[in-house]
């Protein structure tokens, strides 16, 4: 490392070798992917393990006469996002690909967990090129109401793109989502891998011939709720590699160095999400470098080394050279943050719902603030949830595995369903963490 960053590297290796307590990684793994059964919407399976859920939303899409039922609610409330929902599919299938073989019992939920959103996502593209759906309910009408999914009368509108009205950064995750899935797939059900990575193409061609961001063809729809702040540009690119590494055809190769300046692969990567895809990028693309098969590439390397250097405590230049001590201090810089989500911090509180003896009660989520239907089977309607909006009291239904947004940047955590900011748990912050716990419980 750089000889003006020792210092500060000694000391964070001294602060990385205290730890408050022994974390159960499999626990958490086992909780982390159980979550995801508790954001499903549609007809629930009968193999569904949280009981407090019901079926909910099953006529999403009749208005126009299509069957968009299934898939994930995003957060806590009872909208299907396309984007973040496509988002949340790519990193459980990476989370899979890199760390599937580290998940042991857990493994057939994590194909259940990805395949859930898949199904989804392929009645969602059917008819590409001609019309993309890419969110089904009024967010405007959803969150004026605090209602069981269950219980749902809101508007279930359905939007889409189309060739008139562009998506690329949607269209081009839902590419990256289905072709990720489809490595996942591969030697588990061919003919299902198969259709995964025919319809990732085709999804591609389109969000690569129709450039436009969905923010801007569907406005009031998607923002400020999941609005495209950072362009498509990275989307484009995103799915390429995601192509690339699913084909191995030289066109995604050749599209991805074409377009390495023009899609801006170098832009602002100190930052991964489901907006800002760069770091995932650079992350992906530069394995092919690591492993000798790409010089063409190494810009990639370059800035994914950049990135990694930006979320490291102490270093404060991105052409720091990285030595095999620093592989070690990378792995247990992970490893503190995913120990300070399950309870090794200042409050001594895991951020995972069920996780440990201390965790969130109140967590801004409709589904599990309010009794379920099988406790109180009368319906309950759209105002006449508030009052377990503002109840004092912890929530009814356990949404085990759901990790919420978590403390500010002094550490405090109010713990109340109205600070949505820090109370409210997301698919896509969970999805990541699905292939960080597999590898740590292996790992310890």
């Amino acid at each position: 490392m750089a000889q003006n960053s020792s210092l500060s590297i000694l000391i964070l290796l001294s602060l990385l070798s205290l730890s408050y307590a022994n974390q159960n990684y499999e626990d958490a793994l086992r909780k982390s992917i159980l979550f995801f059964e508790g954001q499903r919407s549609g007809k629930l399976p009968p193999d569904q393990r949280l009981h407090w859920r019901s079926d909910s939303a099953v006529l999403d899409g009749h208005t126009i006469g299509k069957d968009l039922t299934g898939g994930y609610y995003d957060a806590g409330d009872n909208i299907k996002f396309g984007f973040p929902m496509a988002f949340t599919v790519t990193l459980l299938s990476w989370s899979v690909i890199d760390f599937g073989r580290t998940m042991g019992r857990e493994l057939p939920n994590a194909l259940k967990a990805v395949r859930w959103g898949t199904d989804y996502l392929l009645k969602a593209t059917a008819e590409v090129p001609r019309v993309m759906y890419v969110q089904v309910g009024d967010p405007y009408s959803d969150h004026n109401c605090w209602e069981r999914p269950e219980d749902m009368d809101t508007l279930r509108s359905v939007y889409a793109i189309d060739r008139n009205h562009p998506g690329s950064d949607v269209a081009g995750e839902t590419a990256a989502a289905l072709a990720a899935a489809s490595i996942v797939f591969r030697s588990r059900d061919r003919a299902y891998s198969r259709l995964l990575l025919g319809r990732a193409v085709k999804v591609f061609k389109f969000a690569d011939k129709h450039r436009g961001a969905y923010s801007s063809s569907l406005k009031r729809a998607v923002c400020p709720f999941y609005c495209d702040n950072n362009g498509y540009q990275d989307e484009l690119l995103w799915a390429a590699a995601w192509l690339h590494k699913a084909t191995r055809r030289r066109e995604y190769r050749e599209y991805i160095v074409k377009n390495e300046v023009i899609l801006r692969a170098g832009d602002t990567i100190n930052e991964f999400g489901w907006d800002n895809k760069h770091a995932g990028i650079n992350i992906l693309i530069s394995k092919e470098v690591l492993m000798g098969k790409a010089d063409d590439l190494k810009n990639f390397k370059n800035n994914a080394d950049g990135f990694i250097c930006s979320v490291m405590p102490g270093v404060a230049h991105s052409e720091v050279q990285y030595s095999p001590a620093s592989s070690t201090l990378l792995k247990k810089l992970a490893k503190r943050q995913v120990d300070y989500i399950l309870g090794d911090n200042p409050l001594r509180m895991s951020y995972m719902v069920g996780y440990g003896p201390r965790y969130p009660q109140r967590i801004h989520h409709r589904g599990s603030s309010l009794p379920s239907v099988h406790v109180h089977p009368a319906h309950i309607g759209c105002k006449a949830g508030s009052r377990y909006f503002l109840s004092p009291n912890p929530n009814p239904n356990k949404l085990v595995g759901a990790v919420v947004g978590g403390p500010n940047v002094t550490d405090a955590f109010p713990d109340s369903r109205p600070y949505f900011q820090e109370s409210e748990p997301t698919t896509y912050i969970n999805a990541p963490l699905v292939g960080l716990l597999a590898y740590f419980s292996a790992h310890h």
